[in-house]
């Protein structure tokens, strides 16, 4: 009866600090984009360090940016987009610097990235650069071929804004991005006006372009376009270039037939590079860096741009990505289409309001 009782003790010892060890366990909190790591990435970070990743996913700067105004948000480690979205929060303070210290990786960074974040983040001091890439549209060939005929020129945002194509393709699915900095600045492209200007004029034309095609676009989303246009529910979309191709892949991975390009429109498209941020009220700074500089190792963050098939933005991990992703025209794009490619300008507030208030009146049709 005692062994019994000593054996039931132990357990009992044993399942406490079992207990206890999970309980004390450091855990990392993430926010990232959907669809933008590899899918062992975090469970090697677990194994190789013992800490346990929380890992949550949005789908638009927009909603992690009210996250991050919002305070205590709980999150170590946010992945945004530098221009506009990361620019201005370092103004508003949201963010800590890193800490380059214990970043033993960070030389392997592409220099040319770096100095072009620096107008924005002198010295680099907040923000490490993760990926980048383009917006342009994404579109099923064999369906708008059909549809608009072989002459048709498709690297053109008339596919997405010119209300008698788009009435057209409109049968097959139309898709637009909800953000409203990225549809508005196409819209000015396809004006064929600055899509630097954010003035009040500006935004209501861009707005107007939209509400011309607003009836003809299925949805707004972005993320979604994604297994559509894979699965061929959708034929057209605006979208990030990585995530076009991730539909492309899925199709071809599926054999369902459906033959998915991306093009950078001719009218001007945006580049842009998503970064690595540590908000200010971060919980645990400590291990954010920690997965910031194992996200720098080459050897981690090729796989990444294998899976995802977006540019990331270390210059010594190009070696390691896959030939066919590297020689891909739309992950990392030849001289010819990067001359055609615009770096948003950051709106003032006060444009975000009006920015914001058009776009509410786009999305309910009012």
């Amino acid at each position: 009866m005692k062994a019994a009782i000593s054996s039931v003790k132990t357990l009992a010892l044993a399942l406490s600090m079992a207990t206890a060890s999970v309980a004390s366990a450091e855990e990392l909190h993430i926010y990232n984009w959907s669809d933008y790591i590899a899918e062992d990435t975090v469970a090697n970070f677990e194994q190789q360090t013992g800490i346990k990743v929380v890992y949550d996913v949005y789908d638009s700067n927009e909603v992690a940016e009210a996250k991050l105004l919002a305070g205590r948000s709980g999150y170590d480690l946010v992945f945004p987009t530098a221009r506009p979205f990361a620019d201005r929060h370092i103004k508003a303070g949201l963010y800590q610097k890193v800490d380059k210290s214990a970043l033993t990786n960070y030389g392997n960074l592409d220099k040319v990235i770096l100095n072009s974040l620096s107008d924005i983040d002198p010295g680099n001091e907040y923000l490490v650069p993760y990926m980048w890439g383009t917006t342009g549209i994404g579109y099923n060939v064999d369906k708008v071929k059909e549809i608009l005929g072989d002459d048709m020129p498709l690297d053109t945002w008339r596919l997405v804004f010119d209300p008698e194509i788009v009435s057209k393709l409109s049968a097959c699915g139309v898709s637009l991005m909800d953000d409203s900095t990225e549809v508005l600045t196409a819209a000015r492209a396809y004006l064929g006006k600055p899509v630097d200007d954010f003035s009040t004029e500006a935004i209501n034309e861009a707005a107007d372009a939209v509400n011309n095609v607003r009836q003809y676009v299925r949805y707004f989303h972005s993320s979604q376009y994604i297994n559509d246009l894979a699965n061929g529910d959708t034929c057209v979309a605006h979208g990030y270039s990585g995530d076009v191709l991730q539909a492309r892949d899925r199709a071809d991975e599926a054999g369902n037939g459906v033959n998915i390009a991306y093009v950078v429109p001719s009218e001007g498209a945006v580049v842009w590079t998503d970064v690595m941020v540590i908000p200010a009220d971060a919980p645990n700074p400590a291990a954010a860096n920690k997965f910031i500089n194992y996200l720098l190792d080459p050897a981690v963050i090729a796989p990444i741009t294998n899976y995802v098939a977006y540019a990331n933005a270390n210059a010594a991990a190009t070696e390691l990505v896959d030939e066919e992703i590297r020689n891909d025209a739309g992950i990392y794009p030849p001289k010819e289409t990067q001359e055609k490619l615009v770096v948003l300008k950051t709106p003032s507030e006060r444009q975000v309001r009006v920015m914001n208030r058009a776009w509410t009146r786009i999305k309910t049709g009012q």
